[in-house]
C-alpha cells in the first residue's frame, strides 16, 4: 500500500477513511492524517509557484552562509584577540 494512493482515493471519493482503515489494518485517526497532511499539501503547492518556493530557499540559503561568514569572522577575531592578549587556552 502507498500512502499518497490511499490518500488520493480517499479524496476522489474513491474509498472511505473507515473502509481504508478496515482493509489495511490502520488506525482511523492515522488515516485521517494523512488526508489531512494531503490536503495541506496540495492547498500549498497550488498557493505557490514552484519558481517562487526556490527563490525562497535560495534567499534562505544566501541568509544562512552570510551568518555563517559572520560568526566564522568572529570566532577568528576573537582567538585573535585572546591569542594579543595571551590567553593561550581560548585559542
Amino acid at each position: 500500500m502507498r500512502k499518497a494512493a490511499l490518500v488520493l482515493d480517499i479524496i476522489q471519493g474513491k474509498t472511505t477513511v473507515s473502509e481504508a482503515s478496515r482493509a489495511y489494518d490502520l488506525n482511523p485517526s492515522e488515516v485521517e492524517r494523512w488526508v489531512d497532511e494531503g490536503k495541506r499539501g496540495m492547498e500549498n503547492a497550488l498557493r505557490s509557484k514552484p519558481l517562487e518556493i526556490k527563490e525562497q530557499y535560495e534567499r534562505q540559503l544566501s541568509d544562512l552562509q552570510q551568518a555563517y561568514g559572520e560568526a566564522m569572522l568572529e570566532l577568528r577575531a576573537r582567538k585573535k584577540l585572546a591569542s594579543l592578549l595571551g590567553n593561550e587556552d581560548e585559542k
